[in-house]
């Protein structure tokens, strides 16, 4: 490795949410780096993909990433690693991002090499065990402890890998490195922790490097960074022509998605930002020390859960008349009542999401003034597709046919985009998000070796 510091590529804050730029990717490989990495997972996508076990990544654009960096890999002979694959990091998303390496590695006819990977679904029964056993499993963000009841509603759940499975399989030599659901800060935080950096930069440069150009101004997605640790800093340096990596930048992405600014916790520990000091040390170059981490008393592992509540289905409408947008609750009220003395008011779920007024932020939206013009996305979920179906063609229809006063025509206020309503994905809960304590990682994330030939 190289003398000046272990230089780590951040390709894609999330790997085919959207294709990396390859400009900003081929100026990294040129300044020079020992490891390409890339975070390829996410909760920000809600849970669906993990209790559906599917993708909100097109195959395509997984592809075209994972061909950009294992090419740029093999050919300078420098470890690849990706974590969480497949969005929610499930066995299938692995199993998906290792058969598309090995691929990859016929189409362009490469020289064998090793992979490595690790899963990281739990079976909800380990929970029920733990509840069982008499072991609290403590909710996050002040979330109440893991009940039976939670269990019970679970479709599929994933363990939060840190730092240890990725440590393992560079050290068991493997070339490429797929993992299952993983922080996002360990799947950087491990190379520097294979080159004997301390966990205090490490972990640092894991979370600063996470959602990649994000910590560099302006804004622009998709693009490369380059992480440096050096004996007692952490350079961070933009690769995109137009980007620079700011005291300002890097700062803000350091305190980004946090419910404390300066605590980004992990398994086994957390990283305390507080005396973090930034200095521009060049054009597009910030560097950072005083990062610090606060050991964990026990191992406690983060555990995704996702439960299925139903199918869904959603009609859509657009409304250009004054009257009835002025008296659009009153239309939403029809409507739900309609549905409600046919269907009651139990065992669905139906919302009315007024795109124009308050859609995204509801009863918290400080200015609910309606324009001229507004969408009614009708949205109804039902364990039974039928019903759901029928559900959403009520309430849908019923915003046509809402009885007004001042209204003396028969044409309706209401303008449909379909006809009909249309099928959407099915809905999911998040219904764990608890720590749980284990005495070894490899309970859950046990190493394994392929060969890209096999």
């Amino acid at each position: 490795m190289s003398d000046r510091g272990v230089r780590v590529l951040s390709c894609n804050g999330h790997l085919g949410f959207g294709k990396t730029r390859a400009p900003s990717f081929y100026n990294a490989l040129e300044a020079g780096v020992d490891y390409l990495v890339s975070d390829a997972g996410s909760c920000d996508i809600g849970p669906g993909p993990l209790g559906s076990d599917g993708f909100v990544s097109p195959t395509e654009w997984v592809r075209h990433d994972l061909e950009l960096m294992l090419l740029a890999a093999r050919e300078r002979n420098l470890p690849m690693i990706i974590g969480s694959a497949g969005d929610a990091g499930s066995k299938a998303g692995v199993d998906k991002f290792v058969g598309i390496i090995k691929e990859l590695a016929a189409k362009h006819d490469l020289p064998e090499f090793t992979i490595g990977y690790f899963y990281s679904d739990i079976d909800p029964a380990l929970l029920t065990e733990a509840i069982n056993a008499g072991v609290e499993l403590e909710g996050l963000d002040d979330g109440p402890s893991l009940t039976q009841a939670d269990v019970d509603a679970t479709t599929r759940a994933v363990a939060v890998a840190s730092a240890e499975p990725y440590l393992a399989l560079l050290e068991m030599g493997a070339d490429v490195i797929i993992g299952g659901r993983s922080s996002d800060c360990a799947v950087f935080a491990a190379t520097a922790l294979h080159e004997g950096h301390p966990e205090d930069l490490a972990f640092y440069l894991g979370k600063v490097l996470e959602c990649a150009s994000f910590c560099a101004e302006p804004y622009g997605g998709k693009e490369s960074i380059i992480g440096e640790v050096g004996p007692s800093w952490v350079d961070v340096t933009a690769m995109a022509e137009e980007q620079r990596c700011t005291p300002a930048s890097v700062a803000s992405h350091a305190m980004y998605e946090r419910s404390h600014p300066y605590f980004e916790a992990f398994a086994g520990g957390t990283i305390d930002m507080t005396e973090c000091s930034y200095e521009q040390t060049s054009e597009k170059t910030t560097r950072v020390t005083g990062s610090k981490v606060i050991p964990s008393p026990d191992y406690k592992v983060k555990i995704e859960g996702s439960g299925h509540v139903g199918t869904r289905f959603i009609g859509i409408a657009g409304i250009r008349d004054p009257y009835t947008i002025a008296n659009l609750d009153t239309v939403i009220e029809w409507a739900r009542e309609q549905v409600e003395a046919t269907f009651g008011t139990d065992g669905y779920e139906l919302h009315f999401h007024v795109y124009g007024r308050d859609a995204v932020l509801k009863d918290r939206e400080p200015t609910p003034i309606a324009g001229h013009e507004v969408g009614v996305v009708v949205d109804a979920t039902d364990p039974d597709p039928e019903r759901a179906e029928e559900i959403c063609m009520t309430a849908t229809r019923q915003l046509f046919y809402a009885r007004l006063p001042e209204v003396k025509g028969t044409a309706g206020g209401v303008a449909y985009l379909v006809d009909e309503v249309l099928k959407a994905s099915d809905a999911y809960r998040w219904t764990v998000n608890h720590l749980l304590p284990v005495d070894d990682w490899r309970e859950l994330f046990a190493p394994q070796l392929t060969s890209s030939n096999s």
